[in-house]
């Protein structure tokens, strides 16, 4: 309630303003704007039903309204019979009609075939109908063309129905005539055994109608009493309304629903990830080790990259119970060899993947846009990363500890800049660029990280920060990077300090892969441990073994989901799971 009249003003007004517009037209007709339609007064009915109608009344008056206008403006319009004539009109200008509210609207009279292809007298029974028994007497207060909307839903029964009378010029009949009028149960058939009226059987707090309970006496209204009655087609409608009808796919059940449930309690506040082990949905089809797993931005889709040098586009649906599997949306097979990096450059929309070589393609149609190969053969690229939007470059750094830059919209490279400095501190093996795009940070397999200034080319500061292989870094808001090593550590670092900020120690196996959520680092290990790291003091760390009914296999990478706060997770068997 305290958010209703933003509902109102934000959400259901700018809806209606377009879906009522007289110069507004929708690109695929009449199709998309009934829909809407049907959507939108669904979803007003049901905030209806919630608040009743006082509520009703000094709250959603306005949006209900201007839908119900929307039906008199065309009456208004058929009766001035508008034509698409352009004198008396400059060139571009619509022609204003004034209505009998006093107001002048400007009209698009090419949109009136579509307009009356929405608003027809199906639609004016559709809502009428529905609104006539939520709002009661309150209709006259609120709707002020009730009676026009009236009007068409009788016309459209009629249409329908020929046989079939005005409800509001029925008379009274009395129920004496009927040979099976029972004088104790209303004007209900004889019992037939079944509890409830109408045959229909109470089953706890449901009320189920069996198939075989046909009330035989139809009613004083005929065929169109009731809502499932004949009014709306013959008497197989009338069964199959009755029908139980077979679960959606599309509702939330078995783990998904346990996850929502839990989901809806937590308050939006709460900045911890927490890790509860929900088995959401499997992502099978790789025939080699994931190696990486990149969501894209919108969180609707992911990609997953492979030994079995293929990289795949995965959707991000709430379906099945928690056991569903899911398969690929698109397949991308250029690779030659293994592929250990998977991105999206957000800018251009654009995919990145390599295997010893950069591939960029187009997600949609996986059509190869560009290959970047390395210049010799013997110095393969060891380790890719792309830059934040706007940027549109792909940083990209090969084996002998020269990185590149490459804009993929322009041939050629953009920079290139030499890390070593007469050191030897061996193969880059981790890029991670900052969100600004103003800094790029190298992670060697001796443990040396080197910063470069991406703008200048200028190594800022060079470090040796871990004992170990790095294995993986990233950048964080505010010059934070965060680096994991074969030495079992994982370190957080101020970009120009010294010292680490965070250390933490992993007892058994080196962090392999991790993820960050807000101020917390979310890591995995390949005895299929994940843990939960802070950034912020007191520093603290949270591990939890991964069951093997909820994951298979080693683990091999991780991606994590921000918003939907789900991890991805990739094992050495090909199969990726979704994890709550």
């Amino acid at each position: 309630m305290d958010i209703l009249p933003r509902i109102s003003h934000e959400v259901l007004l700018p809806v209606l303003s377009f879906l009522t517009s007289l110069v507004t037209g929708f690109p695929s007709g009449a199709q998309a704007r009934t829909i809407l339609c049907v959507k939108t007064i669904s979803l007003i009915a049901l905030i209806c039903l919630r608040i009743g109608q006082e509520m009703v009344q000094q709250h959603l008056s306005e949006p209900v309204a201007t839908f119900f206008q929307v039906f008199s403006q065309l009456h208004e319009l058929r009766q001035q019979d508008l034509k698409l004539d352009p004198a008396g009109r400059g060139e571009g200008q619509l022609p204003q009609v004034v209505f009998s509210d006093g107001q002048q609207r400007p009209v698009d009279p090419a949109l009136l075939d579509e307009l009356q292809k929405v608003f027809t007298l199906e639609m004016a029974y559709t809502i009428y109908v529905p609104f006539s028994c939520l709002l009661g007497d309150i209709i006259r207060k609120i709707i002020p063309n009730h009676e026009l909307v009236g009007e068409l839903a009788a016309l459209y029964l009629e249409s329908i129905s020929p046989s079939s009378r005005n409800p509001a010029s029925v008379e009274p009949t009395m129920p004496g005539t009927g040979p099976e009028w029972d004088p104790h149960g209303g004007g209900c058939p004889q019992d037939d055994g079944h509890s409830g009226t109408f045959g229909s059987v109470l089953v706890g707090n449901r009320i189920q109608i069996p198939n075989d309970s046909r009330p035989e006496n139809p009613g004083p209204l005929g065929p169109i009493s009731g809502v499932g009655g004949g009014g709306l087609g013959s008497g197989s409608d009338d069964n199959a309304l009755k029908q139980e009808l077979p679960r959606s796919v599309h509702g939330l059940s078995g783990n998904w629903l346990a996850y929502w449930q839990y989901e809806i309690g937590v308050s939006q506040q709460d900045a911890h990830f927490h890790f509860h082990q929900i088995r959401l949905q499997s992502f099978p089809g790789h025939s080699g080790a994931v190696k990486c797993v990149a969501p894209l931005s919108s969180e609707d889709f992911f990609l997953s990259g492979s030994k079995d040098r293929t990289v795949r586009l995965w959707p991000l649906y709430n379906y099945g119970d928690g056991t569903s599997e899911t398969a690929p949306r698109l397949v991308y097979t250029q690779h030659r060899k293994s592929v250990f990096f998977v991105g999206q450059l957000e800018a251009p929309q654009h995919v990145v993947s390599c295997d010893g070589a950069v591939h960029v393609w187009d997600p949609f149609t996986g059509k190869t846009l560009r290959t970047v190969e390395p210049l010799d053969s013997r110095v393969p690229l060891t380790a890719v990363a792309v830059m934040p939007a706007p940027h549109t470059s792909i940083t990209m750094a090969s084996s002998d500890s020269t990185l590149r830059f490459v804009d993929c919209r322009k041939p050629g490279l953009q920079h290139e800049f030499r890390l070593g400095g007469g050191l030897n501190p061996g193969l880059v093996r981790a890029l991670a660029i900052s969100p600004s795009g103003r800094s790029v940070v190298a992670g060697f397999s001796s443990g040396f990280m080197v910063l470069l200034d991406t703008r200048t080319g200028l190594v800022l500061r060079g470090w040796p920060a871990h004992e170990g292989d790095i294995l993986q870094i990233k950048a964080v808001e505010g010059s934070v990077l965060v680096s994991s090593s074969s030495d079992h550590s994982l370190t957080v670092w101020k970009e120009l300090e010294q010292k680490p900020t965070h250390h933490y120690k992993s007892a058994s196996d080196p962090i392999h892969t991790f993820d960050l959520y807000g101020s917390e680092v979310v890591t995995g290990t390949v005895s299929n441990k994940i843990g939960v790291c802070s950034l912020l003091e007191p520093p603290s760390q949270a591990t939890t073994k991964l069951s093997s009914e909820n994951f298979r296999g080693t683990l091999t990478s991780l991606a994590l989901l921000p918003t939907k706060r789900h991890l991805l997770l990739g094992s050495d068997n090909g199969v990726i799971r979704l994890l709550a």
